[in-house]
């Protein structure tokens, strides 16, 4: 009997997984928050280091 081999069938969607990954920031962000929300000053700056952290790690513009 002959078996095909497995392939992957995993497809990565960059975008999805970065806008995962934001959810995450946020959430771990909330938190550690000792308010019950986030300022807009806050989740500016959870964005802004996922920004940076994009870069350094891709070297481009996530735009």
């Amino acid at each position: 009997m002959h078996v095909a081999p497995m392939r992957g069938t995993a497809v990565q969607d960059h975008v999805a997984l970065a806008e995962i990954e934001l959810c995450g920031d946020l959430i771990i962000a909330a938190s550690a928050a000792h308010e019950d929300r986030l300022s807009p000053d806050r989740i500016d700056e959870v964005l802004k280091m996922a920004e940076q952290r994009f870069l350094a790690k891709h070297g481009t513009n996530p735009k």
